[in-house]
Formats: C-alpha cells, sequence, structure tokens
C-alpha cells in the first residue's frame, strides 16, 4: 500500500513553524493528546489493552485522531510506544503497566544478540496505522512520527523497568562505557531505520523522545546521549520532514544541543522560553512549554500562564506551542479546549 500523495500539508502552521517561516497563529499540539484524559480514549480502552490497541492500526489510527475531532489542533502524533520498535528487535517486553524488560542487556553478547530491526517486516502494523490516520486526517494537518532517544531506550534495556534514578543504567555508563555506546549505536541505527520507515508510509514531522537524558550531567549527556542522537539525526536529515528533539528535564542541557542538525528543540517547563532561545541561538525553532498541572488552574489564570510563554516566545519565528511534559490523565477536556483556542487567538508577537 502506498501512502497518500495529496495534501502535503507543506503550508500547515505547524510545518512552517518548525521552519522559521511566517504563520498566520501560533500552531499548538500537546504531548500525549491521545489519552486518558479523552472519554473516548477512555471507552476504547476498555475494549482492548494496550498491547493490543498498539499493534491494531485501526485503533491506534482512531485514537490518534480523536483528540482532533475534538480541538482544532494544528498537528496530529501517533498514538504508540517509545518500545514497539524493540519488540521488533527481539526483546521479550512486556506492559505492566510500565515497560517491563525480562532480561535486561548488560553485556556486549546481549547486546550483539539484538536483531537488525527491518520495520516493514516487524512493526508493519505502526507504518499501517500511519497510514490510516494521513487518509482520516482534518484537510491540512500534520502527521508527527515519533520514536525513543537512544540512551532513553538504554534505561529501559539494561534497568529492565521503569525507575526514578535508572541507577543500573547510568553506572553502566560509567563502569562499561565501550559497551555502553556499543548498545547506544546499535539503537541509534534501529531508530534511523525506524523513523525513516514512519516518514515514508506518510509522516510529515518526526520527533526523538529523550525521557531520561535529563538526569545526566552534561560531559556525560554529550559523550552518550547526544553522540547518538547525533547519529540518528544524521540518518534521518535526507527525509526532507522537520526533525524534533526533546530533552526532559533539560533545562541544564540546552546549550549542548545547541548545534545539535534538527528544526526544532523541544523544552520543558522548568526554564522560560526567552532564556533558551539565547542559548540555543536563532537557528533553530523551539516547541513548549506550558507547565501540565497550569491547565488545572481557573481559566483567567490559565489564559495568564499561556500568555507567558507566548510572550517569552514572542520576537523571533518558530514557536510550536505545547506542554512541557504530557498532559496529566486527570485534566479537564474543556481546559485543553480553552487552552487552544485561546493560543489561536493571541496574534501578538506572531511572525507573519
Amino acid at each position: 500500500m502506498t501512502s497518500p500523495a495529496p495534501d502535503r500539508g507543506e503550508s500547515a502552521p505547524f510545518l512552517a513553524a518548525c521552519r522559521r517561516q511566517p504563520v498566520p497563529h501560533t500552531p499548538i499540539w500537546i504531548m500525549r493528546q491521545a489519552g486518558r484524559y479523552l472519554p473516548e480514549y477512555r471507552r476504547v480502552r476498555s475494549q482492548a489493552d494496550f498491547v493490543t490497541l498498539l499493534r491494531s492500526p485501526e485503533l491506534a489510527a482512531e485514537v490518534t485522531l480523536q483528540p482532533l475531532r475534538r480541538y482544532p489542533l494544528d498537528a496530529a502524533i501517533l498514538f504508540s510506544d517509545i518500545m514497539t520498535p524493540l519488540q521488533g528487535m527481539g526483546v521479550d517486553l512486556s506492559f505492566e503497566p510500565g515497560p517491563v524488560v525480562r532480561a535486561p542487556i548488560r553485556t556486549d553478547a546481549a547486546i550483539d544478540a539484538l536483531a537488525q530491526l527491518v520495520p516493514e517486516r516487524d512493526v508493519p502494523f505502526v507504518l499501517e496505522s500511519i497510514r490510516l490516520v494521513r487518509a482520516g486526517l482534518p484537510r491540512g494537518v500534520p502527521l508527527i512520527g515519533f520514536a525513543g532517544g537512544p540512551f532513553t531506550l538504554l534505561c529501559y534495556l539494561v534497568c529492565g523497568r521503569p525507575s526514578k534514578e535508572f541507577g543500573a543504567a547510568r553506572s553502566f555508563l560509567y563502569s562499561s562505557p565501550g559497551s555502553a555506546q556499543r548498545l547506544l549505536d546499535r539503537l541509534a541505527e534501529a531508530m534511523i531505520a525506524y523513523l525513516r520507515a514512519q516518514a515514508a508510509a506518510g509522516a510529515q514531522a518526526l520527533m526523538l523522545f529523550e525521557s531520561w537524558a535529563g538526569l545526566l550531567a552534561p560531559p556525560e549527556f554529550e559523550r552518550f546521549a547526544l553522540r547518538a542522537v547525533r547519529r540518528t539525526v544524521a540518518g534521518l536529515r535526507d527525509t526532507g520532514v522537520p526533525l524534533i528533539y526533546y530533552v526532559n528535564q533539560g533545562s541544564a542541557l540546552m546549550e549542548c544541543v545547541a548545534d545539535l542538525d534538527v528544526d526544532v528543540i523541544g523544552v520543558d517547563w522548568r526554564s522560560p522560553l526567552g532564556r533558551v532561545r539565547r542559548q540555543l541561538g536563532p537557528t533553530q525553532a523551539v516547541q513548549g512549554n506550558l507547565d501540565p498541572a497550569a491547565l488545572f488552574a481557573p481559566p483567567e489564570d490559565l489564559r495568564r500562564h499561556a500568555a507567558r510563554v507566548l510572550d517569552e516566545a514572542a520576537g523571533a519565528p518558530g514557536h510550536i506551542f505545547n506542554l512541557g511534559h504530557g498532559i496529566w490523565p486527570e485534566t479537564d477536556p474543556d481546559a485543553v479546549a480553552r487552552l487552544v483556542d485561546y493560543v489561536h487567538e493571541r496574534r501578538e508577537g506572531v511572525s507573519r
């Protein structure tokens, strides 16, 4: 099945902002916008477990499209999970509810035993989900494909399960740096193949989520996580789609990524966007960065918090409004509606 050809959405505000071009309004989408805060998502989940949802293209496409039916969001993001391609590499993985790797990978032999990812063979349901979403999106709304950053994937593979500190993974960098780089290289190559396949299937932007690299000090971030990201990005540049890199808890790392060859840097809520823009320089767009907790504020206070983000980003092209991390499951959907409307209505400081 070929990717949908008509209406590539090249003039969409989201894609224009990625490329630091003029926009009629600040575009907005929300990390985890397809998820548990929506009653329609909970209805689907009541009939299918998480793994079934991930591996069923029709269901994954349905929940991807649900927030677009509610809100005039400027982009969709594919409903999937960063661990999905690892299963295609032979990793014995379950969700309990977080990802659990039954045999953590901590030796060169285990690293070398990882299978090469062939997306069309190993994750065809992801590619079919992209095709179905593209066919069902409102005209002109772009679709974002994504993957986990190599270091974040290493954290799960080495530790075996979620952790606050990921101590086993971080100590692995120090105790076995050669093996750590070997694993990161293997993961970078897999994510190149995975994201290239998503772009070929119809994704119009690609995002790397680095959920745990913010745990690293800048020297280790540059030596390990960023090195692997640079390798990944270099393998994606000829896809022609905008590339986004997001580091959770990455405020101390902004200067490290200032010369990263991506179009957009995602920013969590811990640093003002104005300061981040000065650190990054004039050549990169930024995405963010409202605290997800602000969606629990009264309407006028939410408006004020959103205005502060927009004020911080004003004066230069290339801002995509988003939360600084994923939306919380307890969030009132009406608060999201108010936020989207306000961001679209606010025109001061928008580069046109």
